[in-house]
């Protein structure tokens, strides 16, 4: 029988690699890389009315310092112009964001109604759903996004509370125009 030293198996010295990130989630991820076209209904409680628009999204995986860390930027604009951003100024008509993987979070630079970085905290149902948590200044925001039809389409539900009250639900139906 060899006797086995357990500090001779560990590589690592004093510097530990570096393993943060999930791999079912960075795979998720880049399975949603490309252009969505994204048919939207809106229900607004304050407007007390219904919009429908359709918006493209942009989803490009960027070069990242880590090889350990994830970085997508995320773009979008109107298909056309929509009276809707009008009359509802506190949303983006068109936008950037940057974003990273780390761990079972999303690290944002900035969020849709919002200009202040934050986190999304990260639950994946199924290796084609996952939903996004997240809180910034009297938000908190649950985003379901589902990959259906070999990620060709997605189905995106967002429920959005402001200081505890519900008041912007959101029903995204999103086709892959380019991979």
């Amino acid at each position: 029988m060899v006797a086995i030293n357990p500090k001779e198996n560990l590589h690592f010295g004093e510097n530990p690699p570096e393993i943060n990130l999930n791999s079912n989630l960075k795979r998720w991820f880049s399975r949603n890389i490309g252009l969505w076209k994204s048919n939207r209904t809106y229900f607004l409680d304050e407007a007390q009315k219904t919009y429908n628009l359709t918006m493209n999204i942009n989803i490009q995986a960027l070069e990242s310092k880590s090889q350990w860390e994830s970085h997508y930027k995320f773009t979008w604009y109107p298909e056309k112009k929509y009276k809707f951003f009008n009359e509802n100024p506190q949303y983006k008509e068109r936008g950037e964001m940057h974003a990273f993987l780390k761990g079972h979070q999303l690290k944002r630079e900035n969020f849709y109604l919002s200009d202040e970085e934050g986190i999304s905290n990260i639950k994946q149902v199924d290796e084609h759903e996952m939903i996004f948590e997240s809180s910034y200044k009297d938000w908190y925001i649950l985003e379901h996004t589902r990959l259906l039809d070999s990620d060709n389409h997605r189905f995106r539900v967002i429920y959005s509370w402001n200081k505890n009250i519900l008041k912007i639900v959101e029903n995204h139906h999103e086709i892959k125009t380019i991979k």
